[in-house]
């Protein structure tokens, strides 16, 4: 039996959480570099603490590093530790479910999105089953190689998926677009997949046209959709704009963005977007900037939001302060997250409320 044939399905994002679930940055390909490992762990630090501000938060520790840990993220957040390869919780962690009344989790597979070259994911393929565990979910497990990151539900039937990612040779090369949906669909309780065809061009590793852009050092995901269109609510689409020329993604958010116009959700509600621009910074590190507010994070009575100490940042803050005004939008500083090949969302996974 599947998920949703058993009454499972994957809440919104908005719904009520349990906790929020974190890793902590260890030595590892990513943070290679000392000094980027500390400014990577008082990043991460920063974002547990103000998500620790509307509800608990459980971070995992490689073996060993929850004492130092402790020193940045302070006494009211929970450690375990476990063995791990990187920090990314959204994509290695477990994509939680419920019936109303139990609380279950997927386990999709995962190689290190795409198994990529500077990628080692041997020991964070076996994070969701151990975070679920902990959790006290049922599991069920899925054989679609597939992240956190690259869905969004409204809750409500409907799914983000991009091209690039699902159904990306690196990812799932013999398997169709029907059979992704299906697998989706199956253990998420959602009915009607909107695929996007590609993500950002920060997020695709170098080289791209004119020898530039992706990440530095080659990080990215291959076209994430959390950091390009999210639900803000059943019917409602937050979606990143970039209204520069001289950047590729002028031209990818503009597809983008007349797709979802054109498409209503399984409810059969024809979708509202609301554009949210990209910061006015175009380039980070020689590359094409992948800076995008969309890669927020919600939490019980909080929005937690990517800031780049850019003048665009009090522009989006004032979108979601009018999207969610129940919420307390905060504003955290995230380029040391991006140079990493992420954002706030990528690093955080709720755990819905069981009722």
């Amino acid at each position: 039996m599947s998920a949703a044939a058993d009454g499972f399905r994957m809440p919104a994002e908005w719904t009520p959480h349990e906790r929020t679930w974190m890793a902590w940055p260890g030595p590892n390909p990513t943070f290679a570099d000392p000094d980027d490992l500390a400014a990577s762990r008082a990043a991460w630090a920063s974002v547990a603490r103000t998500i620790r501000r509307f509800e608990p938060v459980t971070v995992v520790c490689g073996p060993g590093q929850s004492v130092d840990a402790r020193a940045l993220l302070g006494p009211d957040i929970d450690m375990v530790e476990r063995e791990l390869d990187d920090a990314w919780m959204r994509d290695i962690g477990p994509t939680f479910l419920t019936n109303g009344r139990e609380l279950a989790a997927v386990d999709w597979t995962f190689n290190g999105w795409g198994a990529q070259g500077w990628a080692r994911w041997e020991r964070d393929a076996k994070i969701a089953a151990y975070v679920s565990d902990l959790a006290g979910a049922r599991t069920y497990a899925s054989k679609l190689v597939n992240e956190g990151g690259a869905i969004h539900v409204d809750g409500e039937g409907t799914v983000l998926l991009t091209e690039t990612v699902q159904l990306g040779p690196e990812r799932n090369p013999e398997w169709t677009k029907e059979q992704v949906e299906a697998e989706i669909h199956a253990h998420l309780g959602t009915s009607k997949a909107i695929w996007l065809p590609r993500g950002l061009t920060g997020d695709y590793p170098p080289p791209l046209p004119k020898g530039r852009g992706g990440t530095p050092n080659g990080f990215g995901t291959l076209g994430h959709v959390d950091i390009v269109a999210a639900f803000a609510r059943p019917g409602v689409v937050v979606a990143h704009s970039q209204p520069d020329p001289a950047h590729p993604d002028h031209e990818v958010t503009k597809e983008v963005i007349g797709l979802l116009k054109a498409q209503t959700d399984a409810r059969g509600r024809r979708l509202e977007v609301v554009e949210v621009p990209a910061p006015t910074v175009l380039e980070a590190d020689g590359h094409w900037a992948d800076y995008s507010y969309i890669n927020h994070y919600l939490c019980n009575g909080g929005v937690v939001l990517c800031g780049f100490d850019d003048p665009r940042d009090e522009i989006a803050a004032g979108i979601f302060r009018r999207l969610f005004p129940e919420r307390t939008v905060t504003l955290v500083d995230a380029r040391t997250i991006f140079a990493g090949g992420g954002g706030i969302h990528c690093i955080t996974q709720q755990q819905p409320r069981v009722r």
